[in-house]
């Protein structure tokens, strides 16, 4: 069965223009975001939490008062991730002894994202405490693919991309640190941006077992998880990054035809199932017939698959369990703490070298296309690669790439590929140096231009 095409609904972009124009009112943009989320939601259970209420009641101010000149995303209805506090609205993370509390206030980046127009209707699912491939857990249940209900949509941001890509909404934030922007945005076939570490603030993003006092900035959010959004298309995802940003981003404006790439579609240690490698192959000669100037190996690059990789996991955990011992009672010291910054500052310098040379880096987001629904989680279990069970970890070496050095990287759709028995959609990552998010969305926004002309 051939996967579906992406919704024709408008983007955020789109949407925020027909509402300038005056042929369309927020009030009507927000009714009809929640008519879709109701009648698609039924079957592929994106949505966490609804905020319709206090959508309206926003949507009516902000018809009255029009839209300002600063508010690209003016009546822009859109959902967020379960992981960030809306006012009113429960932070479980997937906990059931949470679903009764209500956050005190907004998430700094929903302040941003309303301050720029954007009118929140709902928070989106996660597996528990986002540690999954997988958006389930036993609060608000499990949320399917579009594309496939008997798959995964991904995780941790797995509501948010299905959301999205079945046409619930414009577009969503998730966050990342082992894949969790970039693998749903894979898995279901729509865009979404790794942004640098640090870009985009994450107060308000705190685990709810955790202190909310103000100025609180969670331990477990720690130097490797980012927030970043997803989107149906390129100019949406810019927009998403600049509202969320810290610091103005600039672009260097370089074509793409004048780029130097390196293409990386195999690791030793890191096997690709054919369904990822046979679409990124052909996405990779269709650049090159474009005259796109791609490379296939360097010894620029990192150890990703070896020290790498094992640096960024061992980060990954600590950062993750706030310190808290290992199931075996181990626990990190403060000597490990600083062997593994170290490592990631010799990881940051010789990416920076790389860069130097070339001006991205393509890849895989993930070895294979989107799971099916499994009880386990993907990293306690096995994926399927070309009917080889491997650790459901190896699948991080292609999210770790670009997570523990903090660079950016955007996902788009590439194609397709089936993988046991299903057609499913395909991604690629375009990585860049750090802070060069809007030239990472360009380059993937030319090469998308290109795959699908």
């Amino acid at each position: 069965m051939a996967y579906p095409q992406l919704t024709r609904e408008p983007g955020a972009l789109d949407t925020a223009a027909a509402i300038r124009a005056g042929k369309l009112s927020v009030v009507a943009a927000v009714d009809a975001a929640i008519e879709r989320l109701e009648h698609l939601d039924a079957e592929i259970d994106a949505l966490a939490v609804p905020n319709f209420r206090a959508a309206f009641d926003q949507a009516k101010a902000l018809d009255a008062a029009g839209p300002q000149d600063n508010q690209p995303l003016f009546g822009v209805p859109m959902t967020i991730k379960e992981s960030f506090d809306v006012a009113g609205l429960p932070t479980t993370w997937g906990h059931p002894q949470f679903k009764d509390q209500s956050a005190p206030r907004d998430a700094l980046l929903v302040r941003r994202l309303k301050a720029a127009g954007a009118v929140i209707i709902g928070k989106t699912n996660v597996p528990v405490d986002l540690t999954d491939w997988q958006s389930f857990n036993p609060v608000y249940g499990r949320t399917h693919n579009p594309h496939d209900t008997a798959r995964s949509p991904g995780g941790s941001s797995g509501g948010s991309a299905a959301a999205v890509a079945s046409g619930m909404v414009a577009c969503d934030y998730g966050t990342d640190i082992g894949g969790s922007v970039r693998v749903p945005a894979h898995f279901c076939g729509i865009w979404g941006h790794k942004t640098t570490w640090g870009l985009v603030p994450k107060h308000g993003h705190e685990h709810p077992a955790m202190s909310r006092s103000e100025g609180f900035v969670a331990a477990a959010d720690g130097p490797l998880s980012i927030a970043g959004p997803l989107a149906r298309n390129a100019a949406d995802l810019a927009v998403l990054t600049q509202v969320g940003a810290e610091v103005p981003l600039r672009r260097r404006g370089k074509p793409l035809g004048e780029c130097r790439l390196l293409a990386i579609a195999s690791l030793p240690g890191a096997p690709v199932d054919t369904s990822v490698r046979e679409p990124t192959e052909a996405a990779l000669e269709t650049l090159a017939r474009a005259g796109v100037r791609i490379e296939r190996a360097s010894d620029l690059l990192p150890d990703v698959a070896g020290q790498h990789h094992r640096s960024y996991l061992k980060m990954m955990n600590i950062t993750m369990s706030g310190g808290a011992p290992a199931p075996d009672g181990t626990r990190a010291t403060a000597t490990d703490w600083f062997a593994l910054m170290n490592a990631q500052a010799v990881s940051m310098a010789q990416w920076e070298a790389l860069f130097a040379v070339y001006d991205f880096v393509l890849a895989p987001p993930a070895p294979v296309l989107a799971v099916p629904h499994a009880d386990q989680a993907v990293f306690r279990g096995t994926l399927t690669v070309d009917g080889v069970d491997e650790p459901g970890g190896k699948g991080l070496v292609w999210a770790g790439m670009a997570t523990f050095p903090g660079l950016p990287a955007t996902v788009l759709p590439i194609g397709s590929g089936t993988y046991l028995g299903a057609e499913l959609p395909c991604g690629m990552q375009v990585i860049g140096p750090r802070w060069s998010d809007l030239d990472c969305i360009a380059a993937a926004e030319a090469m998308g231009q290109i795959l699908h002309s």
